[in-house]
């Protein structure tokens, strides 16, 4: 017997009924589509990203690897209103917004940075570069990273003065140290890349 997908017309109803699902989704267009489990080498990338930064100072609990659902605002048609970034690094006001559910929601402050490590293929590429870059630059998250293991290069793009758009910061790649607004972290793309 084949069960109906639930339907949602607004992001409330899904954070009501999605709370009970065991799976990730986006929510696009009203309905659930789920995420396909992340590979192992993306997983380690976010594992190790997580540890750099609390190592650098970052407090633990704000930093969190593919577990923290952004909600975002829907730009063009098949934009998923949510958002599950490989890394994520809260605010310290979160803490107490997100005990019942670790999702950020348009209300709430947006995180300090979003990490997306880029998948294989033309369509993931165009959702992070492009799709996913939009959505957090009008969510006004700070700071973006990308990075991309088949080009072997760590973007990190900034929102000056509140634009709409990030500009980039930097690109780095093999020894050249990573700057970031974060903090000081004695990190190389080199250091990323080596995972693999």
């Amino acid at each position: 017997m084949t069960q109906a997908k639930p339907q949602f017309s607004t992001f409330q109803e899904y954070l009501s009924h999605s709370a009970d699902l065991d799976n990730r989704y986006e929510w696009i267009d009203g309905e659930l589509i789920e995420l396909p489990p992340e590979s192992e080498f993306n997983l380690s990338i976010a594992n190790f990203l997580f540890l750099k930064l609390v190592n650098a100072g970052i407090p633990l609990r704000l930093v969190h690897p593919h577990a923290c659902e952004l909600q975002v605002p829907i730009l063009q048609p098949g934009d998923a209103a949510n958002r599950y970034p490989d890394l994520v690094v809260l605010r310290q006001e979160h803490l107490p917004l997100t005990q019942r559910r670790l999702t950020i929601t348009l209300e709430m402050p947006p995180p300090r940075l979003v990490v997306e490590v880029v998948s294989p293929g033309q369509s993931n590429r165009e959702r992070d570069y492009n799709r996913k870059r939009a959505q957090y630059a009008k969510r006004s998250i700070p700071e973006y990273w990308l990075i991309d293991p088949e080009c072997q290069v760590v973007i990190v793009l900034e929102l000056i003065n509140h634009q709409d758009d990030y500009q980039e910061m930097g690109r780095f790649q093999g020894n050249t140290p990573i700057i970031s607004s974060i903090g000081t972290l004695n990190l190389t793309a080199m250091d990323i890349f080596k995972l693999a």
